[in-house]
């Protein structure tokens, strides 16, 4: 009944990341029963879905929830789509950088997350939190590793999963002049996530969409 939750190393020069230090944080804590295993994954095409397969085989999980950081954001960010592509415009931490390819060559255009993503914005705003539904998890490792989780989670019907984006840290949101949200309102965003994603297999029908 394993919840798994992950993170990234940093990169682009950053010294932190707050999605691994959520992941180490809720690591071994049990959330309605459930309890979590943080992992942090390598920021690299390719040997993120592999640790991040290699993490799926040890814990068979109930609910899988990876986190990237999205620098430039002022909200948690409930991931929506996953799409088949990598082109990333900044080399990832073993200096490669893929131009307009596919993430899985046989694979289909996108997937959906299987997580309730209205109700788990909703229940974060509802706890005053910066919360958003977002329809694009850009083309960098973030989305290769959600992408791959959905695909490898259609041989495991019993897990349920999806991306979440986080903003920087207050730290480094000073350093950026971005927005930001402190790292102990980011690790009670993800529990508060966590929590509404185990209690919700339908998600709400809420207003949730974009215009642009």
């Amino acid at each position: 009944m394993t919840v798994l939750l992950t993170g990234f190393e940093p990169f682009a020069g950053e010294t932190e990341n707050p999605s691994a230090d959520i992941a180490r944080a809720l690591d071994g804590e049990v959330i309605e029963g459930h309890p979590v295993m943080g992992v942090v994954l390598p920021c690299v095409f390719g040997e993120a879905i592999t640790a991040l397969k290699a993490a799926l085989d040890r814990t068979n999980p109930v609910l899988v929830i990876c986190l990237g950081q999205a620098g430039g954001r002022a909200s948690i960010s409930i991931e929506r789509v996953a799409i088949n592509l990598d082109d990333a415009r900044i080399p990832d931490e073993a200096g490669q950088q893929p131009r307009d390819r596919p993430v899985i060559a046989e694979g289909p255009a996108a997937y959906f997350a299987s997580l309730p993503v209205k109700a788990m914005t909703r229940a974060l705003s509802d706890a005053g939190l910066p919360a958003e539904v977002s329809h694009t998890a850009g083309t960098f490792v973030c989305n290769h590793v959600f992408y791959g989780l959905m695909h490898a989670l259609k041989e495991r019907a019993q897990t349920r999963g999806g991306f979440v984006h986080v903003p920087f840290t207050s730290e480094q949101a000073a350093r950026h002049g971005a927005p930001g949200l402190a790292i102990d309102e980011q690790i009670r965003s993800v529990r508060i996530a966590i929590t509404t994603a185990l209690a919700h297999e339908i998600d709400a029908k809420i207003a949730g969409g974009a215009t642009h």
